[in-house]
């Protein structure tokens, strides 16, 4: 068809409709970099402890440039982020909003993902030589600002969920950590999960493993600080090979679909675990066909797959499961992996948390 008979065929309606679609992606893509500032800057910080400021109140607090914070306020009140009261010419933050950027013990906290959006878009020029010529990228190859934005976009929803409701959905696993189990915590990256495992079950102790030094440099920083040493240990080791044996808990969180041989670190999961034992494999929320991930958690975890979880495997010659990999692919995963039994104990709008036995 000739470029007029294109023209004569669009509906104007809809594609002003996808015209405005693709106005508010521009906006959103460079906003994420300055909500990216605010969170490094303590801009949020200063606004949500002082109250309504004009721009140049909120540079002096902040020891930044007005002129950049000027810019920086109308991008944020035009975006939702922040509110613009026109009499006073001063800028604020509701209680909504100060909470989901400023309060990181919060489960409703969202400033670490904006760490994870920058790092990952640092990688796209690699990430396009791929897509021509194949092959990948390691979780550590991509900038620091991923295991930092990781740790801090993940902990909220384990803080919320892990001990309260996935721990308790697993088969006998609760009263076993009450009285004193056995945890591995596999792909354990900056230890907040394994923490957390630690301050609620103190009689029970806990190994967490990553193949990422600097990780488990800061998770043993962070035991420490926490005062968990004395029943928490990190290691470097990969999940083909992590030591140990008679685990009452092999725990997976987010990671099963970022590794190599996938099917492998089941493999040796089966080989640790106690007869009696569980396997905790927490996914992101994924639908089990392709058209059910046509959603706006569908649409940020298939482009965080393509830029960082599908590309890792790719880089280790695996199947690349990916990030939206169906409840069947990561079924068929722990099956041929030697593990007998698994089912979706519960789920959460970002989760799905899946039980796996002898």
């Amino acid at each position: 068809m000739s470029a007029a008979g294109q023209a004569q065929s669009i509906n104007e309606d809809k594609m002003n409709a996808f015209l405005g679609k693709v106005v508010g992606d521009f906006g959103a893509s460079l906003s994420s970099a300055l909500v990216y500032i605010g969170q490094k800057l303590g801009l949020y910080k200063a606004m949500s402890e002082a109250g309504p400021l004009t721009p140049d109140e909120l540079a002096q607090r902040t020891n930044t440039s007005e002129r950049y914070v000027r810019e920086w306020l109308i991008n944020q009140a035009a975006g939702g982020y922040a509110e613009y009261d026109s009499e006073s010419g001063r800028y604020s933050l509701t209680p909504e909003q100060a909470t989901a950027l400023t309060d990181e013990q919060s489960p409703f906290y969202v400033g670490g993902g904006f760490f994870v959006v920058k790092a990952m878009t640092s990688a796209v020029s690699r990430i396009e030589d791929h897509f021509r010529n194949g092959g990948g990228m390691l979780w550590g190859e991509h900038d620091p600002d991923l295991f930092v934005g990781t740790e801090k976009f993940f902990r909220p929803g384990y803080s919320a969920h892990l001990v309260a409701a996935w721990i308790p959905s697993l088969t006998g696993i609760e009263p076993k950590l009450k009285t004193g189990g056995r945890v591995a915590d596999i792909g354990c990256g900056h230890g907040a999960s394994t923490i957390i495992m630690a301050r609620a079950f103190p009689n029970s102790r806990f190994r967490g493993f990553d193949n990422h030094e600097q990780s488990i440099k800061h998770a043993r920083e962070a035991a420490a600080a926490a005062g968990v040493s004395d029943r928490v240990t990190f290691d470097v080791a990969d999940a083909l090979t992590f030591p140990g044996d008679d685990y009452d808990l092999v725990c997976f969180f987010d990671c099963l679909h970022d590794m190599g041989n996938p099917v492998g670190a089941i493999r040796r999961t089966a080989e640790v675990m106690a007869n009696s034992g569980s396997a905790l494999i927490v996914e992101p929320m994924a639908g089990n066909t392709v058209e059910e991930n046509f959603n706006p958690i569908g649409r940020t975890f298939a482009a965080a797959s393509t830029l960082c979880c599908t590309s890792n495997s790719l880089a280790l010659n695996g199947p690349a499961l990916g990030a939206v990999a169906s409840e069947d692919a990561i079924r068929d995963t722990v099956l041929a992996g030697g593990l007998t039994q698994f089912r979706r104990a519960t789920e959460t709008p970002f989760n799905r948390v899946f039980e796996a036995r002898h």
